[in-house]
Order: structure tokens, then C-alpha cells, then sequence
């Protein structure tokens, strides 16, 4: 019987290892190989609020803190510091963008989204905005690249705005509806298969 991993990790201790990392700006948790330590009772939901044994966490400094040493690989989610690595459920994307802003216009149009925790991303070829449809009731779910494989969902607020900003474009021979940002298209969903307008 392994005993190595006999101490079962806590929000308290995540974050104590966390506040001791010295860094500027996010720590440079995709460097680190701790062990893994087991999974945590910690959760983000759809609507990105962070739960730990089943309540919300409600100081914004310490889900910032957690946000800064998350890390995805393939498609688990881990918290991760220089000596240990524990597993967390997201319930989507990690991270919900829920504002945006808009610089210059057609192709060179830049689109700097923010995250309810903190982060900015401006949307482009790093950070590319990608639409999902649910197959049962078309509705759709769109998402950008913020961080190291993390992505936001952006809300629907954001998204209306988004759709408001859209154009026509032709891509591998088929018009899209879409967005332009930092001179890329990103595609929201085929040009015929938008409900008319009348």
C-alpha cells in the first residue's frame, strides 16, 4: 500500500503553497511535475462560480488565487503548485468572460475580452473564439482562449454584442457568419443557416 500521498490535500493548503509562489505575473504552472495528490471536493460551474465541499467560495481573492494555479491536461482539470497537484471538476470552461472591448473595425478589428476573475485575452490567432452548437436544441455555446488551454465561456450578454459586431465571409468555399479580430475570422455559424431576418 502506497503511504506517500497519505496527506488529503485542502483549500487551505492549496492556498497557502499558492501565496507562497514567487512570480510575476501566473505562476509557470505547465513547468511543474509535482504529484498528484488525489482530487479535491472543489468545483467551477457553468456560470463560473468556484465551490469547495459544496458551498461557494465567496472571497474573490482566494477564487483568483485558485484561478492563477489551475492548469488543464487533456481534458482534466488540476490545481497545481511546485509540490503537489490535485484534480477539480469543471462543470464547462473554467473561466466566463463577461465583458468586451472593441478597437478599430472590419479586419483590423481587436476584440480584448475579460474574465470574471481577472484575465484579458485579445481574441486572434493565441486566442481563438470558437462557437459549439448543442446537437438537441441548436442552441449555441461560445468560447475563447484565455490562458494555456483554458478557456472562457463567454456569457450572453457578451455574445448578443458579439453577433451585433458579425459579417458575412467566404472560408474554404462556404459563406460564414462571424467575427474578425486581430485579422482573423471566426466563424459563428454557416451563412444559410441564419434564421431570416423578416
Amino acid at each position: 500500500m502506497n503511504t506517500q500521498n497519505s496527506v488529503t490535500p485542502s483549500a487551505d493548503g492549496l492556498a497557502a503553497s499558492a501565496r507562497a509562489i514567487k512570480s510575476r505575473g501566473l505562476p509557470p504552472v505547465e513547468k511543474w511535475n509535482p504529484p498528484f495528490c488525489g482530487d479535491i471536493d472543489m468545483r467551477i460551474a457553468r456560470d463560473g462560480t468556484w465551490f469547495y465541499l459544496g458551498s461557494p467560495i465567496g472571497r474573490f481573492e482566494l477564487v483568483k488565487l485558485f484561478s492563477s494555479i489551475l492548469r488543464r491536461d487533456g481534458d482534466e482539470y488540476f490545481l497545481v503548485t511546485p509540490v503537489e497537484k490535485v484534480g477539480i471538476q469543471v462543470d464547462d470552461a473554467p473561466f466566463l468572460a463577461t465583458d468586451f472591448e472593441v478597437a478599430g473595425e472590419g479586419e483590423a478589428q481587436v476584440l480584448t475580452f475579460r474574465t470574471h476573475v481577472g484575465d484579458e485575452a485579445a481574441a486572434g490567432a493565441d486566442h481563438p473564439i470558437r462557437v459549439t452548437r448543442d446537437p438537441e436544441t441548436g442552441e449555441p455555446a461560445p468560447y475563447v482562449l484565455i490562458r494555456r488551454n483554458l478557456e472562457a465561456l463567454i456569457d450572453r450578454k457578451s455574445f448578443y454584442r458579439l453577433v451585433d459586431l458579425g459579417e458575412h465571409h467566404e472560408q474554404d468555399g462556404q459563406s460564414w457568419f462571424g467575427v474578425w479580430s486581430s485579422g482573423q475570422f471566426f466563424p459563428v455559424i454557416e451563412s444559410d443557416a441564419l434564421p431570416d431576418a423578416d
